[in-house]
């Protein structure tokens, strides 16, 4: 993110999703109230986008686009949008009318070069282009964004980049969803993994955030930022389920979590960045793999243990 100040603001924080936040601690009264209170100074950015933002700990918000409207497949499998195509912008504030904003937007091949270009016109910086799957028809590309600055003015740059696409915003709330309406053992999934999962669109969700704290250009960056692993397991049939997701890594971790997860038969996708700055430096692998939903879990939890990740 350009012209970035290098203050540190303490505030703290993915998906789902909401991913990343079903494995975060629960909040004391103290910080309830000034997050309560935070969360009402987003209403002019909830205004621009048009719906409510999640309101998350820390005094941020996140606002989830998932793009419900395309039909994707892969390797026979119709990919839920909680899967792999979830679209996403969070906002934290890093000073008065000043606040820094990262996200995830998930496009076709013909709309990045519009985007893109919304996007940098309105002081949007990209960070990422790259891919999430392999094999996928229509192919799925996904651009990192971040940026710092007013958050309305970030929040109007980012809607008109979204409305060149086909995306359709969230119009409310969706129907309650449970373990059972999976098809495969969630209980023995989340006793695997270690945490609590989050069941959203057909699709159970963790979420894993670094252990030690981040920073991007000297700011505090919540885990929820996107900086953390993301594993998605959307069921398939007979106890079984189609993974997706990403781990987040140092350097020295790649390899490590690499090697497991080929030895458990989960695909490694893309290996990439999704910050420019960050401190530490992270890289994300994206994977895949259809099979048993408890053997697949196995198969993560062990490569989760190669990472410094929350407990």
């Amino acid at each position: 993110m350009k012209n970035a100040k290098l203050s540190s603001v303490s505030t703290y924080t993915l998906a789902a999703v909401i991913i990343l936040f079903a494995s975060l601690p629960t909040t004391s009264p103290a910080q309830t109230t000034g997050d309560q209170k935070a969360a009402g100074e987003w209403k002019t950015v909830e205004d621009v986008f048009g719906f409510p933002g999640a309101n998350l700990p820390g005094g941020v918000v996140r606002f989830n686009m998932p793009r419900r409207d395309l039909h994707v497949t892969l390797a026979g499998i119709e990919v839920k949008p909680g899967l792999a195509l979830g679209a996403w912008a969070a906002f934290h504030h890093v000073g008065v009318n000043d606040a820094m904003v990262m996200g995830d937007l998930v496009l076709t091949e013909d709309e990045v070069a519009p985007v893109m270009k919304a996007l940098q016109d309105g002081g949007v910086e990209i960070t990422a282009l790259h891919n999430h799957l392999i094999g996928e028809s229509p192919r799925i590309l996904y651009i990192h964004m971040g940026g710092h600055g007013d958050p309305v003015k970030l929040a109007q740059t980012i809607k008109h980049a979204v409305g060149l696409t086909k995306t359709p915003l969230p119009q409310g709330g969706g129907t309650k969803e449970t373990a059972a309406d999976l098809g495969f053992d969630v209980a023995a999934v989340e006793k695997i993994m270690g945490r609590p999962g989050n069941i959203s669109g057909g699709v159970l969700h963790f979420g894993a955030p670094r252990a030690e704290k981040l920073t991007e250009e000297g700011m505090d960056t919540p885990p929820s930022m996107g900086a953390g692993t993301v594993i998605n397991f959307q069921p398939t049939g007979n106890g079984r389920a189609a993974i997706a997701g990403d781990f987040a890594m140092t350097g020295k971790e790649v390899g490590p979590v690499m090697k497991v997860l080929q030895d458990n038969g989960i695909q490694a996708v893309a290996l990439h960045s999704h910050a420019l700055d960050d401190v530490p430096r992270l890289f994300y692998m994206h994977f895949w793999a259809n099979d048993d939903a408890v053997k697949l879990a196995k198969g993560l939890r062990a490569a989760l243990d190669h990472t410094n990740s929350a407990k």
